[in-house]
């Protein structure tokens, strides 16, 4: 049986280095990508994988990297970054990497999965893209962008490409540790792990475009209520009136 092929960008360091040992004990090939070649390849050996340098900022770098995959079958788009700087520049690059780096790797493996008739992506969103208070605007702005995005792409492929788009909660990361105390109500970092194993599979594809939080969502119990859902437009990003 040929390998089942899964990507997973920013994988040399925290949430997407979890994922790529979830997916590599479920068997799947698993090719990590980022900027930090010493981070990747040291994942890649630990799971028997593949690195790649990329930088999802670059059209150039995406398509050359994920070219170098294969027929990629699962693509976890993970890579994101978070700025609490006032310079324009800084501020622009979290939608350069969070938003236009989503779009340059799902528009480099959607046509290989359209020809071939199978493969899924997941994208890394955040509860940042709508709940109240936040003060930053980049990383909230971004990734409302990118929440958006996810269920309008899935609305696009028509169930062709299932496109999901998850929170992994409040993760204790080199990013989050700068911004949060150490007392926060931090998620277990193995939940987000599960919910891509799970979405990997194909069984829950009917929640695609659908908002799924690792921690507080129960996609077995969200997909016995489909009908449901789906006529309520539950698990959405929505102005209510």
């Amino acid at each position: 049986m040929p390998d089942r092929i899964a990507v997973v960008t920013c994988g040399g360091r925290g949430i997407g280095a979890n994922i790529a040992r979830a997916l590599a004990g479920d068997g799947w090939s698993v090719t990590v990508t980022a900027r930090s070649r010493d981070q990747i390849e040291s994942v890649a050996e630990e799971i028997d994988g593949r690195a790649i340098e990329m930088d999802v900022t670059s059209r150039e770098s995406v398509e050359r990297g994920l070219a170098e995959c294969g027929a990629v079958e699962l693509l976890v788009a993970n890579a994101g970054t978070g700025t609490w700087e006032a310079d324009p520049a800084d501020w622009w690059h979290a939608f350069e990497v969070n938003v236009l780096g989503v779009h340059l790797c799902c528009r480099a493996v959607i046509p290989g999965m359209l020809e071939r008739g199978s493969g899924r992506i997941v994208i890394t969103g955040s509860g940042a893209s709508y709940l109240p208070g936040a003060s930053a605007t980049a990383y909230p702005a971004s990734k409302a962008a990118v929440g958006r995005y996810a269920e309008t792409l899935n609305n696009e492929l028509e169930g062709r490409v299932p496109v999901f788009v998850i929170s992994p909660g409040l993760v204790r990361t080199a990013m989050t540790e700068r911004n949060f105390a150490d007392d926060a109500p931090w998620t277990p970092p193995e939940l987000a792990p599960a919910l891509v194993r799970r979405l990997a599979t194909g069984r829950y594809d009917a929640l695609a475009g659908r908002y799924l939080h690792a921690e507080h969502d129960d996609v077995d119990d969200l997909l016995a209520r489909i009908d449901d859902v789906r006529a309520n437009d539950l698990n959405a990003i929505r102005l209510r009136r």
